[in-house]
């Protein structure tokens, strides 16, 4: 009986306690999972919101304030609402998979660089950056390039593509509500915030334009030029 009880815990402990990384033989399991990155600014791992016990969500948040401040969510109009149990694992495609108790996929971060392959594992950097890489250190997915709300400092945020929106970043719904609200940031040469459909007001223009790509960094803003 000792023996078997001694099994469970390291077993717990190896599928709990990942330190920076998931490997495709250590899985993120809720509850208790988490991941921090090797300096411990950051942290991945489920929450729920305040009001609500009954969706839970993947994130990362900063691991050093006390009052729990998110920066990413995966699944954030996808919350899983079949607790108390979920998982998030990397499969033999070497994608990143997250899944319900029941099995079912709920969000998946896609490795389009190559077929199957052993090996792939998951990082959390002390930037904030969740990246899926491979043994020789190649990163074939990463949360930079997927932003919900938040930028970090030295993230490169690619606005438009091609005369095409990249990415855009989208509010909470609301303060313990995390899918996707009414405000967003877009850019046209210039940074607009929107809600939905009307302008709330514009934050700055750009001034530098690279080829048909066009960056900002993150910077201190405000938005006093309504209209």
């Amino acid at each position: 009986m000792a023996c078997l009880l001694l099994f469970i815990y390291l077993l717990l402990i190896s599928c709990c306690q990942c330190d920076d990384r998931l490997t495709q033989a250590e899985r993120l399991i809720h509850p208790g999972g988490v991941v921090v990155s090797k300096g411990g600014v950051f942290a991945l791992g489920f929450f729920s919101p305040a009001t609500s016990n009954q969706s839970l969500f993947l994130g990362i948040w900063y691991n050093k304030i006390p009052e729990r401040t998110y920066v990413w969510v995966a699944n954030r109009n996808d919350p899983i609402t079949t607790p108390p149990s979920a998982m998030l694992a990397i499969n033999n495609s070497s994608d990143l998979v997250l899944s319900d108790s029941k099995g079912h996929t709920i969000w998946t971060a896609m490795n389009s660089t190559i077929t199957g392959g052993d090996g792939a594992y998951a990082v959390l950097l002390d930037s904030g950056n969740l990246e899926l890489q491979l043994p020789n250190g190649t990163t074939i997915w990463q949360s930079f390039d997927h932003p919900t709300d938040t930028i970090l400092p030295n993230m490169k945020f690619l606005l438009t593509y091609k005369a095409q929106i990249a990415e855009r970043l989208v509010a909470w719904k609301g303060p313990d509500d995390p899918s996707s609200g009414e405000f967003y940031p877009n850019s046209n040469f210039q940074v607009i915030m929107w809600q939905g459909t009307r302008k709330y007001c514009r934050l700055f223009v750009l001034d530098s334009v690279w080829g048909e790509q066009h960056y900002f960094y993150d910077a201190p803003n405000r938005c006093d030029n309504r209209g």
